[in-house]
């Protein structure tokens, strides 16, 4: 397998979809490293997982289910006024749990279990690509106005309490594309591979970036190129596109240490 290939009718849009995937996760997992919720991918992915599951044993449309979970999860979390990982750790354990209790009891529990641990990406088609792309317009459209908020609330917290703004909107706009974003990389590439891809690129720009233009560059670019490399060996060597995407990020992570050196 070489990268012409990817130009083949067959991997094309998998690729693109992927590829998306590679812009638009770090690119919000920045923005939730920054507010120090950095189990908020894993929480919603593992919702959006129960979703997935719930759709298939009632026969439902199964990305839309899955959306909906993680979007209204994301809502409660902001309109309750939680804040930090303990909600997002609350979200895990409950989705992890109904996932797995309705896939035991479903016909199709073990193939389900096992897209969502190694993900689907090469069966992903052209509904997955325009529902990214449209995911990517409102993330472009949306993060020029969130941005400065969540950059306020992080470095002068009381600032919006102190304005009569106790639960501002930004966060809950936030929240929910987040929720969006997150659900559906864990119907394409697995639970982890979302994880990993909103996670370990913030933690390794965070540790090398001067300033935040040049970190959300930084995130997305390592997160590009892993997702290429992990492509080309998936496919090269017959392996699942979702635990490749991980270990060729956290590979890469390796550097991190060395920044104390």
């Amino acid at each position: 397998m070489t990268f012409p290939d990817v130009w083949d009718a067959m991997f094309l849009l998998p690729f693109l979809n992927g590829l998306l995937l590679a812009v638009l996760l770090p690119l919000v997992g920045a923005h939730v490293r920054l507010r120090e919720e950095w189990l908020a991918s894993l929480g919603l992915a593992q919702v959006a997982a129960a979703g997935v599951v719930v759709a298939a044993f009632w026969v439902g449309p199964v990305a839309l289910v899955a959306l909906a979970a993680a979007a209204l999860a994301a809502l409660a979390k902001s309109l309750l006024g939680h804040k930090g990982n303990e909600a997002y750790a609350l979200m895990l354990l409950v989705g992890w749990t109904v996932a797995l209790l309705l896939a035991a009891n479903s016909a199709h529990g073990e193939d389900l279990s096992r897209a969502l641990v190694q993900g689907q990406l090469y069966f992903t088609d052209a509904s997955h690509l325009q529902a990214l792309g449209a995911v990517a317009l409102v993330q472009f459209g949306l993060l020029p106005w969130l941005a400065p908020r969540l950059l306020l609330a992080r470095f002068f917290p009381d600032h919006f309490a102190a304005n009569g703004q106790p639960n501002p909107r930004h966060e809950l706009v936030f929240d929910v594309l987040v929720a969006i974003t997150l659900a559906l990389a864990a119907t394409a590439i697995g639970v982890m591979a979302a994880f990993a891809v909103v996670f370990l690129p913030p933690w390794i720009a965070f540790r090398f970036a001067r300033g935040w233009f040049r970190t959300i560059a930084l995130c997305i670019g390592i997160s590009v190129a892993g997702y290429l490399v992990a492509f080309l060996v998936a496919l090269r060597f017959d392996q699942p596109i979702g635990p490749v995407i991980v270990g060729v990020l956290l590979a890469l992570g390796l550097v991190r240490p060395f920044a104390h050196r």
